[in-house]
């Protein structure tokens, strides 16, 4: 047994949605670190192509501003990726949003932003991408991970009813889709974040103090968890992981 390269991902590429700022960037980082190509996409041009400078002091990083919200906007992120590979290794699912309204007045604005952008956009993203997927997957397996969270596993207090919708159904869907995709060579699996400090997460982000005080391990999340379980899933280590979820959140769900 070999295990020195286990969780080595030199000589593949992988695309990050969302991964200007918070997960997706400690994801991109840790790609990175570990010898991938990483291409990141993000909505806002600038913020994403500012990431991709900082981040090449690190290896092969790419800016593709996109917005995956529709299945248009994905196929346009497929169109660019396209430009600069033939194949894929490696689709992290991150691009995410969030809404919080009380009960009787959550808006349907909210439910259509969050639950296309957190449950359609994977599936449709995914689907565009498979056959360069499917072509990366030669002497080793391609991976798609989608990013959840604990809320699609357990009920907080706060009223995101489509987020924690949306978050459920992704975990399902990881389900489903690693079954279909297995044939192909594609393992697909998913990580549950819980507190990590970003701008999704601002409580983690601006009151860690607090919110540490909520989680068994003392501490809110740090960028090298996130990239560890990242780095696991996609490499060789994790090729066995097939449709499960990967809860990274210092103990917080059994807490619950």
């Amino acid at each position: 047994m070999d295990t020195t390269q286990l969780f080595s991902l030199k000589g593949r590429t992988a695309l990050i949605t969302g991964g200007s700022r918070g997960i997706g960037r400690m994801i991109a980082e840790g790609y990175l670190a570990q010898g991938a190509r990483v291409y990141i996409s993000a909505r806002k041009a600038a913020a994403c192509d500012q990431t991709a400078k900082e981040l090449s002091a690190f290896g092969h990083c790419v800016s593709l501003p996109a917005d995956v919200s529709t299945v248009e906007g994905a196929q346009a992120l497929v169109a660019a990726y396209a430009k600069h590979e033939g194949s894929l290794d490696i689709l992290v699912n991150n691009a995410g949003a969030a809404w919080g309204a009380p009960y009787a007045e959550f808006p349907e604005s909210g439910w259509d932003k969050v639950v296309d952008l957190n449950l359609k956009t994977p599936f449709f993203l995914t689907q565009a991408l498979t056959p360069m997927l499917k072509k990366a997957a030669t002497d080793h397996l391609s991976k798609v991970i989608n990013i959840a969270s604990i809320d699609g596993i357990s009920v907080n207090p706060q009223e995101t009813y489509s987020y924690a919708a949306s978050k459920a159904g992704l975990i399902q869907l990881t389900r489903r889709m690693a079954l279909r995709l297995a044939q192909d060579r594609i393992v697909v699996s998913a990580i549950a974040p819980g507190a990590f400090a970003s701008d999704m997460n601002k409580d983690a982000r601006d009151h860690g103090d607090e919110v540490k005080g909520r989680i068994p391990a003392g501490r809110i999340g740090t960028p090298e968890d996130m990239a560890g379980a990242a780095i696991y899933l996609a490499s060789r280590a994790g090729d066995y992981v097939m449709g499960s979820t990967l809860v990274v959140d210092g103990g917080v769900t059994h807490a619950r």
